[in-house]
């Protein structure tokens, strides 16, 4: 079985690890809209709430949320394509 990783190949990273609820998603807002349409943002992150945060507004913008994983206990990363 593959991993998110492996099948999606993130055009940016951004590391919001360390930060508490609102920033991650405020960072990702901020770095998505300097991607092109189409393009994934990976964001590093160690919020725990990040995970619902990310689907809800993903969801609210059009955008897609691809999913996520847990690479280590407590460090996530996400997976954002940017609406065409």
């Amino acid at each position: 079985m593959s991993t998110l990783k492996e099948t999606v190949k993130p055009d940016q990273t951004l590391d919001a690890r360390g930060m508490g609820c609102p920033m991650p998603l405020l960072k990702a807002k901020k770095a998505m809209e300097a991607l092109g349409a189409g393009q994934v943002l990976e964001v590093l992150g160690t919020d725990p709430g990040s995970k619902n945060d990310f689907a809800s507004w993903a969801g609210k913008t059009g955008n897609e949320y691809l999913g996520w994983e847990e690479p280590a206990a407590g460090q996530f990363k996400h997976y954002l394509r940017k609406k065409k």
